[in-house]
């Protein structure tokens, strides 16, 4: 049985820990609510952008792009967005696990798939499976701009232009709620589901081209879906934590009363001896 130092010592400690992850999770929680008003606030960009290539794309039988053309699938590329850090629950062993069984479900050889790794957590989880890791980037603050991801997304869209995929794909976890996260998968390229915002398709006059609108046009829509899709995930990313973090100081506080219990018990059961040894040792001088 444990010493009343023991017991104490155990309490103080788990005190402690309590105050950081309340601490965490109000950080959390304010960085919350600025990734969700980031993402919002990029929505009005992407309805507009898809509403442009929507118009062009379904307007005319006589535009085409290879953006908007599937062909044979010889390599399929996963863009998949983790987090650097930890302590944010099931947040990155959801997604994780499910690209690795889609993975493995899909492909028989790693000559057939390649990853694009965002996030330190997922760049680690691939390499040690030996998944081919054909880009990363980690590093990434909690309120990311498209500067901060720009390479990685223009390369991406440059491997599918290439040839070096045929199909680019993107895995996240899409922002629900505060207590909800979505793992999320997205078909990239080729772009063949743009449909228009609304089931109205505005009329646009487009100079030079509408093949020179597209040809700059799709290659940001695509970058722009990986950003959106970044944004989302950060979202996210805070709200596992905050969750987590307040899981976690319950689960002290819990552990704390139950220990106060078995001080308070220990504690008056070695009262309760010292006097029954007292009283025996007054009878014993009688």
């Amino acid at each position: 049985m444990a010493s009343l130092r023991d017991i104490k010592t155990r309490i103080n400690s788990t005190k402690k820990t309590s105050q950081i992850t309340k601490a965490m999770q109000m950080v959390s929680a304010s960085k919350l609510n600025r990734a969700e008003q980031n993402a919002k606030a990029f929505n009005p960009y992407m309805d507009k952008i898809q509403e442009v290539v929507a118009s062009i794309a379904l307007g005319s039988t006589d535009v085409s792009h290879p953006m908007l053309e599937s062909r044979p699938v010889k390599r399929t590329g996963y863009i998949v967005i983790s987090s650097d850090r930890g302590l944010a629950g099931a947040y990155n062993s959801n997604i994780l696990r499910t690209v690795h069984q889609t993975i493995q479900k899909r492909h028989k050889s790693q000559d057939e798939y390649a990853v694009i790794a965002i996030g330190r957590i997922g760049r680690d989880f691939f390499r040690k499976r030996n998944v081919p890791v054909f880009s990363e980037i980690t590093g990434l603050g909690d309120q990311v701009s498209f500067q901060d991801i720009k390479d990685i997304a223009n390369r991406a869209v440059s491997m599918y232009a290439d040839g070096t995929f045929d199909e680019l794909y993107v895995y996240y976890n899409h922002f629900v709620s505060a207590i909800a996260q979505e793992v999320t998968e997205k078909k990239l390229l080729p772009l063949t589901d743009i449909a228009p915002t609304t089931n109205q398709i505005t009329s646009y006059e487009f100079e030079p081209s509408q093949e020179g609108i597209l040809e700059v046009l799709l290659p940001q829509y695509a970058e722009s879906l990986i950003y959106g899709a970044l944004l989302d995930a950060k979202a996210s990313e805070h709200a596992a934590r905050m969750t987590a973090m307040q899981s976690a100081t319950d689960n002290a506080k819990e552990l704390i009363r139950s220990l106060t219990l078995s001080y308070n018990r220990a504690r008056q059961a070695a009262i309760t001896q010292e006097i029954t040894e007292i009283t025996a040792g007054a009878s014993a001088l009688e």
